[in-house]
């Protein structure tokens, strides 16, 4: 019993360490950016020479709480605005006929540079004071965060060196959960909610997407359509999709509208302050497009794109050879090691054994497994629907996982090598795999779920090994492991986590 506890402990500092030490640490606080749930009295913003306005959030249900922030203004029509953003990644379009469930309010970062932003929280009570129409029209912000427009335009590139890795992906058509948007037509009408015009996403159901819902304004010759994009990700211990952030969707938006060849970086590209940040990464400022001088040729756009790309492979061809970093490391790590480090090396290493490879090789093999085979499912399978994929591979993870799991611990003589080697292989695969996706922001409850996954399957492999199955074959640590795996995973499917 004193061992299981020790191996147990052990679990747990491996856990809080390689999962949710990196998030907890270094990430905000839950109050400093959860999203303002109370119901407030709209700010109405209004564009320049238009007689229409909008609410500069979005709402999952008919009332004015500040959740999705409106973060992209198009001046043009709803067409033009499709064209370029699909034309702009050479229009591999795929439809998503499945909703998805958006991430609850506590984004934690995984890293430490994090997306926080400093700008101040909009005051609820402040909110609930102000009259509608008193919000400044976008072409004129705030005197005390105006930028210009060169610092507007070049701001993407800005948020693309902080916010992490953005996949190369493709805009197409999606489904979404819904979200409604209040517009005010102008005088003598009366404002009212509505659904988005249409729907966008470029990336995949079962791996990472960036959402978009575009809106167009109630008055046809307005020409304004209003944007709510993020990024998000497929998860599978949650089966939802998890909302991770906005600053990349929208950093993305923009620069495939700065490669249009007609569009003017310095004139018709820049960002405006809403004063409407939100949870997560959304810091209140918005890219305003000008599309209404242009006319869209089709067919161009993907042209100059695939030639700017080729171009760019030639500017970065030359990088500094890893094979020459590989050979001096080696002899550097070796010329600090003392005798005593060099016996702990040699007497860990003696210890490894071929059940321990295979074990690592299993883990992650199978979590991959889920991944890729959902991406590949989704794009050859078209005959199977979002959820019967889901039906189809979720078990592999939910049972495959620890079966296999406990078939090659059994293999192992130690316990606690066992324990520390399956638990270091999840936490490894959960790292590569949010690596794979881009994601460096989860919630709270997600982290957490993650440390428990992390340390049920580390006790069944403790409880599978030789030594734990000398008495008995169900031991306390086995027991342990397979009941927190099955609450977790239960808890996780009701909606705990």
């Amino acid at each position: 019993m004193r061992r299981s506890l020790v191996i147990a402990l052990a679990l747990l500092v491996l856990a809080l360490l390689f999962v949710g030490g990196p998030s907890l640490l270094f990430s905000p606080s839950t109050e400093s950016v959860s999203p303002n749930e109370t119901e407030v009295s709209p700010k109405m913003t209004e564009l320049e020479d238009s007689d229409s306005r909008f609410w500069r959030y979005l709402s999952p249900e008919e009332r004015f709480k500040q959740r999705s922030p409106i973060n992209v203004i198009v001046r043009g029509d709803v067409d033009d605005v499709e064209r370029v953003l699909t034309e702009a990644s050479d229009g591999d379009w795929a439809e998503i006929n499945e909703s998805e469930v958006e991430a609850g309010p506590e984004t934690y970062t995984l890293t430490g540079g994090g997306n926080r932003s400093d700008d101040p929280e909009p005051d609820p009570e402040a909110e609930d004071n102000e009259t509608a129409g008193n919000e400044p029209t976008v072409d004129e912000p705030p005197a005390n965060d105006t930028v210009n427009d060169s610092e507007a335009a070049n701001d993407s590139e800005a948020a693309n060196d902080s916010s992490g890795p953005i996949p190369n992906l493709e805009w197409g058509e999606a489904d979404g959960g819904t979200r409604y948007a209040y517009l005010d037509p102008g005088p003598n009408e009366s404002g009212y909610w509505t659904t988005e015009t249409r729907q966008l996403e470029d990336g995949d159901y079962y791996g990472q997407r960036y959402h978009i819902r575009l809106y167009e304004s109630p008055n046809e010759d307005d020409q304004w359509v209003i944007m709510q994009t993020h990024s998000e990700h497929f998860d599978w211990f949650t089966l939802r999709h998890r909302v991770h952030g906005s600053q990349d969707a929208q950093t993305k938006i923009e620069n495939d509208f700065m490669k249009h060849p007609r569009v003017d970086v310095e004139e018709d590209v820049r960002r405006v302050y809403l004063n409407n940040r939100n949870s997560s990464d959304a810091d209140g400022w918005a890219t305003v497009v000008d599309l209404t001088g242009m006319i869209l040729l089709p067919g161009t756009v993907g042209l100059v794109a695939r030639r700017r790309d080729r171009l760019l492979r030639a500017d970065t061809g030359s990088q500094t050879d890893p094979e020459r970093i590989a050979d001096r490391a080696p002899s550097a790590i070796d010329d600090h090691l003392t005798d005593v480090d060099r016996r702990r090396i040699a007497a860990a290493y003696d210890r490894i054994e071929v059940g321990h490879l295979l074990l690592v090789g299993t883990i992650v093999g199978l979590y991959f497994a889920v991944r890729f085979g959902g991406l590949g499912l989704e794009r050859r399978a078209d005959f199977l629907t979002p959820h019967q994929i889901a039906g189809l591979l979720y078990p592999v993870l939910a049972v495959g996982i620890p079966t296999a799991t406990y078939l090659v611990a059994g293999t192992l003589t130690r316990r606690l090598d066992a324990a520390l080697v399956a638990a270091g292989s999840l936490a490894a695969a959960i790292w590569l795999d949010y690596g794979y996706l881009g994601v460096d922001s989860l919630p709270v409850d997600v982290v957490l779920q993650r440390m428990l996954v992390v340390v049920a399957l580390g006790l069944i492999a403790g409880g599978a090994a030789k030594r734990a199955t000398r008495e008995s074959r169900f031991n306390d640590m086995l027991v342990a492991g397979v009941a927190l795996w099955v609450l977790v995973l239960s808890g996780t499917l009701l909606g705990y986590f």
